[in-house]
């Protein structure tokens, strides 16, 4: 049975990685000067959202063991690989919209960066305490 810091401990890296793909659409939408005014915005992050959820899922990131090892690192990286189609594809059927290859792979680099960055701090943070 797992202690109940360790869920708290998840759960919070899954708030904050919600967090960071929250900051990467608003990049998204600051870089081509678009209003976050009316919710538009939703359209790309919580599809992103439900993509990197099931991805990290499926990928373990979320595993304890896993997310607080420098050497798994690149499972964020295919995580994000596996996340961004996903919430493209989901993006356009909320939109009524075509799916954007180029868009795609944008915030598959974009939030893989960010999500990267954001996982070394976590990673760094917990083994910290550790030692």
């Amino acid at each position: 049975m797992k202690s109940r810091p360790v869920y708290s401990s998840i759960l919070f890296l899954i708030l904050m990685d919600g967090i960071i793909l929250l900051l990467v659409t608003f990049i998204g939408f600051a870089s081509h000067s678009t209003s976050l005014a009316g919710g538009r915005w939703l359209a790309t992050f919580l599809p992103m959202l439900a993509g990197w959820l099931v991805a990290g899922w499926l990928g373990g990131v979320f595993h304890p063991d896993i997310s607080t090892d420098y050497r798994q690192l690149w499972r964020v990286m295919g995580c994000a690989a596996l996340a961004a189609p996903f919430g493209a594809v989901l993006r356009g059927l909320w939109l009524q919209n075509v799916v954007m290859p180029v868009f795609a792979l944008v915030m598959m680099a974009v939030s893989a960066v960010g999500l990267l960055i954001w996982r070394v701090i976590w990673i760094a943070w917990i083994t910290r305490k550790q030692v």
